[in-house]
């Protein structure tokens, strides 16, 4: 692949609900910029951006891919992001790469909840906007439907730039709103053709929408339209790149990628309307002057780049995806990575056609590349000169809430599974890996259950490592409301020394929730001979960390030492130790033991609409509703607080309930006293658990 300077790079990343066929999109641009020979199909499971297995079996795109084509002698990255919301990380990283985006809608479907979120991400990022309206060459598909439904949902900036011309049923050709001319396919070749008399309306008020826009672009402009000059067809492309490049205007196209119609038209608006990076603001520090770099994608300023993303596949490598930030980027350069404070050597440079690299000899700023086994890096870091060390900011990517707990069932095989997760956490960071020890679990988080099936699913083809994904357990607390005053006589006698610890022992509540418990001895007249005084603080400490009523972690409980007994020549630290755990555990069962659970204070954004649902769930939940405050899009914020252990399985409710509108987020906020019938619960299963154990 040829080498591209700045102002030919355009890097655009596809969003859209799935299904909307974003996939489809990219392999009729493929075959038209050259790349394939002939089209490939997701049903056939050889297109060029799903090269992986595990979405060659589903169908659908779970990574970002980008496919660089050359058009007219500029070099467009297309990101081909996924459009399922488990995926949304990959989404993100993709737009904090790309200076524009296609949303891509179904003009079968029209705009879905998926087309919402696309717009959202390219709000959130700032990035100028195409929509392109896919599948018109089917019957139902209606793209007046969808400039319609976008029109009235994001105002009038929509801009339509062609119409489509139907013959009995058919997808004949398009109107140019621009050129206000018709054109037909007939076979490969597009001719010019008369513009049918259903399209002239049409025509006559999207044109105005266009001319209205192009009017706003000057105050010379302005006063041009309102004497009623009309623009030149160069003073109109001008003008509309112009409120592209500000987000002021966003053209519409459609066809159909199945026939390759309207493609060839689309990859010339995005030569000639969409930003090159050296239109786009990029900023960093420079870490030896804490000055501002303003690196813009400027080609003549010290090199540096930033990681957007990682791929560790088992069958390609590892590569470290890259946009240059600034300068010229060459194989054999030095580079440094002040996130890891490493130097490492550029030996090969590469574009990724998919899963396809190709070598290339230099990145020009602003262009999107691949480096080869750099072992310390990790998606976010900054690659720099040591003379000139810059970084920039980390892109924000969401936070994962749903989670499971993972078992691996052969235990030879946790080395290998915690390795393999290690991997993949490193490609996808919205997937996190947890040990909690405390309840003795490994927890996997996501942004949904799908994505934890699909990790689930790709260890096994991919690692060769099996692994079970079951109900995590909550994390209860145990402790006690009331007052007990206990003894323990520990006396083993087997020939030889024996076994003697004798100890008396208050419990009470100590009321400090953080801290499992508090030792205290009051003993008089050396009754327990103060070398002992630590066995039996190692007596409590053990007690505490299974606790007698359900196997539980105890916080909060106070426990005294204040009388007992000793043997001369029996008594030893292993049977003060015993003694205290026994009483321990006989004490906090008389002391009015109580389970705790830890209660999240939780946020959900929903449409305005969805919100009497949304209140009716989580009061189902054992929910509290603390308010309701308005959010931007005609969306409220519930917020709101709830067991931890009534949020299992949230996600998937949520989007079912709201169409996939709803988000939501929880942090940890305290425990409290969990319900009786949640107690009995819990107590009956680790009476369960310990008839099945001592059966064995």
């Amino acid at each position: 692949m040829n080498v591209y300077t700045t102002d030919k790079i355009r890097n655009v990343c596809l969003l859209g609900h799935g299904g909307a066929g974003k996939t489809t999109l990219i392999e009729s641009m493929a075959y038209l910029a050259g790349i394939t020979s002939r089209m490939g199909k997701v049903s056939d499971k050889n297109t060029v951006s799903d090269y992986g297995k595990e979405e060659q079996k589903r169908q659908i795109s779970l990574s970002t891919s980008i496919i660089p084509l050359e058009w007219e002698g500029t070099k467009i990255n297309i990101l081909d992001t996924p459009g399922s919301f488990d995926f949304v990380g990959e989404v993100e990283e993709a737009a904090s790469a790309a200076d524009a985006a296609i949303i891509v809608v179904s003009g079968k479907n029209g705009v879905e909840v998926g087309t919402e979120k696309a717009w959202e991400i390219c709000e959130k990022y700032n990035l100028p906007r195409f929509v392109f309206v896919t599948d018109m060459d089917i019957d139902n598909a209606s793209f007046k439907n969808v400039v319609e439904q976008m029109t009235q949902m994001y105002g009038k900036k929509m801009a339509p730039f062609h119409l489509p011309i139907r013959e009995n049923e058919k997808f004949v050709g398009y109107v140019n709103i621009i050129a206000e001319k018709g054109y037909r396919w007939e076979g490969k070749e597009v001719v010019e053709c008369d513009i049918p008399d259903y399209s002239k309306e049409n025509l006559s008020l999207y044109r105005d929408t266009l001319m209205e826009a192009v009017a706003e672009t000057s105050e010379d402009m302005m006063d041009r339209y309102f004497n009623g000059e009309v623009f030149s067809e160069a003073e109109i492309r001008a003008a509309i790149r112009t409120n592209v490049n500000d987000c002021s205007i966003v053209p519409m196209s459609m066809g159909s990628s199945v026939l390759c119609q309207g493609i060839y038209t689309l990859l010339d608006d995005i030569v000639k309307y969409l930003p090159s990076p050296e239109q786009r603001k990029c900023v960093g520090v420079n870490l030896k002057t804490n000055a501002i770099f303003e690196a813009n994608y400027d080609f003549s300023k010290p090199k540096s780049a930033y990681i957007f993303k990682t791929i560790v596949d088992p069958f390609i490598g590892k590569y470290s995806l890259i946009k240059v930030c600034s300068g010229v980027l060459k194989s054999g350069d030095q580079i440094y990575n002040k996130d890891k404070d490493i130097e490492e050597n550029i030996s090969k440079l590469y574009v990724l056609q998919g899963s396809k690299p190709i070598e290339v000899p230099e990145l020009h700023a602003g262009d999107i590349g691949a480096i080869a086994k750099l072992t310390a890096a990790r998606t976010g870091n900054t690659l720099s000169t040591k003379a000139v060390m810059i970084q920039y900011g980390k892109a924000e990517i969401s936070k994962p809430y749903t989670y499971m707990r993972y078992k691996v069932p052969n235990k030879a095989d946790m080395d290998k599974a915690s390795q393999s997760l290690q991997k993949m956490t490193h490609e996808d960071q919205t997937l996190k890996v947890v040990n909690d020890a405390e309840n003795r679990q490994l927890l996997l988080y996501g942004m949904g259950e799908q994505q934890l099936e699909v990790v689930v699913s790709r260890l096994l083809n991919e690692y060769k490592v099996q692994v079970e994904l079951c109900k995590p357990k909550v994390a209860y607390r145990e402790t006690i409301r009331k007052k007990s005053d206990v003894e323990y006589k520990y006396k083993k006698q087997s020939g030889g020394h024996g076994q003697y610890g004798h100890v008396k022992m208050r419990f009470e509540a100590s009321g400090d929730m953080d801290t499992p418990y508090i030792f205290e001895q009051e003993v008089v007249g050396g009754a327990v001979p103060k070398n002992y005084f630590p066995a039996v603080e190692k007596g409590i400490q053990e007690g505490v960390t299974k606790g007698p009523l359900a196997a539980y972690p105890v916080v909060g409980v106070k426990a005294v030492l204040y009388d007992g007994s000793y043997h001369p020549v029996d008594s030893s630290e292993m049977a003060f130790k015993t003694a205290a755990l026994q009483a321990f555990k006989k004490g906090f069962m008389e002391a009015g033991p109580v389970l705790l659970e830890p209660i999240a204070t939780l946020k959900v954004v929903v449409p305005d609409s969805y919100t009497g649902d949304i209140m009716g769930d989580l009061n189902k939940r054992r929910g509290r509703i603390l308010g309701m405050n308005p959010a931007p899009g005609n969306k409220q914020t519930i917020e709101a607080e709830i067991p931890m252990s009534c949020l299992f399985g949230y996600c998937t409710d949520l989007r079912s309930m709201t169409g996939g509108r709803g988000e939501y987020s929880y942090e940890f906020a305290r425990y409290e006293q969990a319900p009786s019938d949640v107690q009995e619960k819990e107590v009956a299963a680790r009476a369960s658990k310990v008839a099945e154990n001592s059966e064995e």
